[in-house]
Order: structure tokens, then sequence, then C-alpha cells
């Protein structure tokens, strides 16, 4: 256990980057169970719904799963990125940011985090589907390339600008 503790010691960003990643699993655990259980009972009734609005295009009711599949994204990425707050702020960054000026930028970010997240798997199903992938594994294909993009874009923010060690 001396050897691990010293690498961490010696690689401090590493070992952050690493924490941030395994850490993200709560809310990535949190992410595909609200999608399995909004696509699969909760707004399951809207599947045959199509959706457009500005740039959420959900209307490939056979790969996108029309709104049901929108609404279904949208609640899982804001139910993961409330997970990911607290998870993060507490255990990873350990920040002592006020949590008053933490919160608005964290929403900042959630909300890119979600427009982006509720627009791209509309596109990405449909990339899965026209790829030959079954019409019933898209959706986690879909949710996959979200986390990866989520990951991208939220560790510089949170690490530099929301939950900065001071």
């Amino acid at each position: 256990m001396t050897a691990v503790k010293k690498w961490i010691d010696t690689h401090p960003n590493l070992w952050e980057f690493i924490l941030f990643n395994v850490l993200s699993n709560c809310a990535t655990v949190t992410n595909f169970v609200v999608m399995w259980l909004c696509t699969g009972f909760v707004f399951s009734a809207f599947a045959n719904q199509p959706f457009q609005f500005l740039i959420f295009n959900y209307t490939n009711v056979q790969s996108d799963l029309g709104l049901c599949g929108f609404l279904s994204f949208l609640v899982a990425t804001a139910a993961a990125q409330t997970v990911n707050f607290f998870v993060q702020k507490n255990f990873v960054f350990k920040s002592n940011a006020a949590f008053g000026k933490a919160v608005p930028k964290y929403i900042a970010l959630a909300v890119v985090l979600v427009v982006v997240s509720s627009a791209l798997p509309a596109y990405s199903q449909a990339f899965f589907v026209n790829m030959g992938v079954a019409q019933g594994f898209a959706p986690t294909l879909a949710n996959v390339v979200n986390i990866v993009v989520q990951v991208v874009l939220s560790y510089p923010a949170m690490k530099f600008w929301i939950m900065p060690k001071n």
C-alpha cells in the first residue's frame, strides 16, 4: 500500500483524473438506471410520438424513440449531474469552493451538458442503427457517447472553474 500512496503523491494530477473517472461511475450508474427506467417504463407511452424543437430532433421514432427518447435522456442526464456535483466536489476535488458560488457555475455547466446530451442521442442513435446495431441496443451506445462527451467537457470546467482548490 505504501507504493500506491507514494505513486499518488508523485502523480497527484493523474490520480485526480483517475479518481474523477472512477467516481464518475456513481453518476454513470445513475444515468443508465434512470435512462432504462424512463425508456422502459416512465416515458414509454411517448415512444411513437415524434419530437422536434430547435436542435432536438427526435422525429425518427424507429431509431430515437421520439419524445420518450428525448425526455429519458434529459431526465437521466439531470439526475446524473446532480449526483456528480456532490461526488466530485467532496471526494475528487475536495474543493473548499463556496457552495453558493460553485452551484450556479455547475448549473451552467449542467445546462450545457443537458442540452448536448439531449440533442446528441437522436443523431448518434440513428448513426448506430444505420451501422446495423440493434434498435434496442442503440440507446445504450448513444448513452456511452453522451458520457464520453460529458467527461471531456466537465473535467476541466470543474477542476479549474467550478471547484478549484484555494
